[in-house]
């Protein structure tokens, strides 16, 4: 079954195919499919190819014409996570944590770059030599990054980001054991009292995951507006929703919308809440202004590798594009956000809430942080899990506006 996938089969049924059909008339999917099945099925040449060979290569055909070709059936496992192509003849894919080769391959370079056109061209992007990197996503919502040579040494490289077609809520979460249900709890309440929060981690520690989960705690009554580079965020619960993604210049680098231009503009659109995707350069600064201008209950993440790394991080990139003392950058920090989470992915693949951080304010030019919950481990399994859960310090909140403007009990922002 596995000589299903070689290049020159494929290319040479493909062939066959091709010339029986009239390219120049659009086909139904069900004809083509039907024309497929007749080319494998009927000619003697396969007879020695099993029935269940034969229809895996009916598929294999047809998803090349219809498809993502030989990447369908990974798009169709809903246990594979991360599929990563490094060229037409090597592909990786992430299982449950696990990353491994994968054995078949495109049938040509030219396959895949027309594969890598199609994904872009439908969300308006453009990739090409002078422009060889690119941010896009699927239909499904999956993520997609391309890098395109001379850049990427080895050919046309692509790596998909899957995400489940019904994203995870908390009490899912809960179930995986990446925070506790106190926790959880105690965070719904800091989503519904409107604390802004800030979700910190590093590349594949669940951040947009976390995000999307954290939204469903949003009363559905509110508006909000969704900012992303490439759009991910899967809210269902509030029906008052705008989503608004960047774009990238055109060949003559005009047309370009970035961060910093949606954040302002969402500004004007009435929005409860804003929720920016990922913040990864200047426009850190138009996201702490919008916290700091009455849109509270805003949420955003980004690259750290913990809270007070974040903290770090974002001084950098408010700095890299307005000319402040890093004393004020420090205090639109500080004001703006109430609530800092950290995720990480632990050794055993697991993803966990690591820490959950109040920002108090800054005392002597440095951030003062109230820890609410820790991680602590407990050592490890004899199959290498990593025992341990997120423990409440004790530490109760100390910024309690928003939790009494919410008409939150006192009492009750203890997490102890």
């Amino acid at each position: 079954m596995l000589n299903l996938l070689r290049s020159e089969l494929v290319l040479e049924l493909k062939n066959e195919l091709m010339q029986r059909l009239d390219l120049s008339e659009a086909l139904p999917d069900a004809e083509l499919l039907e024309r497929i099945e007749e080319t494998v099925f009927s000619h003697p040449s396969r007879t020695d190819l099993t029935a269940g060979e034969k229809e895996q290569l009916v598929k294999r055909i047809y998803h090349s014409f219809r498809g993502l070709d030989i990447l369908q059936p990974l798009m169709d496992d809903p246990t594979i996570t991360e599929i990563m192509i490094n060229s037409h003849e090597e592909i990786f894919i992430e299982r449950m944590g696990e990353v491994s080769a994968y054995e078949g391959q495109f049938e040509s370079r030219e396959k895949l770059e027309d594969i890598i056109q199609a994904i872009v061209g439908k969300v308006n992007r453009v990739v090409n030599e002078l422009s060889p990197i690119v941010d896009a996503r699927l239909k499904d919502g999956s993520r997609v990054n391309v890098v395109l040579p001379p850049i990427a040494l080895k050919g046309p490289t692509m790596t998909i980001r899957k995400f489940p077609e019904k994203p995870l809520t908390m009490d899912d979460l809960i179930a995986k054991e990446a925070l506790t249900e106190e926790a959880g709890r105690f965070l719904r309440r800091l989503v519904v009292a409107k604390y802004n929060i800030f979700i910190a981690g590093g590349t594949g520690s669940g951040k947009t995951t976390f995000l999307n989960a954290l939204s469903g705690f949003i009363p559905p009554d509110e508006r909000i507006i969704t900012i992303e580079d490439s759009a991910e965020l899967q809210i269902r619960t509030v029906p008052n929703l705008v989503r608004l993604e960047t774009r990238n210049p055109n060949t003559e680098g005009r047309g370009e919308i970035t961060m910093r231009d949606l954040i302002r503009s969402s500004l004007r659109m009435r929005p409860n809440r804003i929720i920016v995707g990922e913040v990864r350069g200047p426009e850190a600064l138009d996201m702490l202004q919008a916290m700091n201008t009455g849109h509270d209950g805003s949420l955003s993440t980004g690259h750290a590798n913990s809270c007070k790394d974040m903290l770090s991080r974002l001084e950098t990139m408010v700095m890299s594009g307005a000319n402040l003392p890093v004393e004020v950058v420090r205090q639109q920090i500080a004001t703006a956000i109430d609530i800092l989470i950290h995720l990480s992915r632990l050794r055993d693949r697991s993803r966990r809430v690591t820490e959950i951080c109040e920002m108090v304010g800054v005392k002597n030019g440095q951030y003062v942080l109230n820890p609410l919950y820790k991680f602590v481990e407990e050592g490890e399994s004899a199959d290498g899990k990593v025992l341990g859960r997120l423990q409440a310090t004790g530490n109760r909140l100390k910024r309690l506006e928003k939790w009494k403007m919410a008409g939150l009990p006192l009492g009750e922002e203890s997490v102890s």
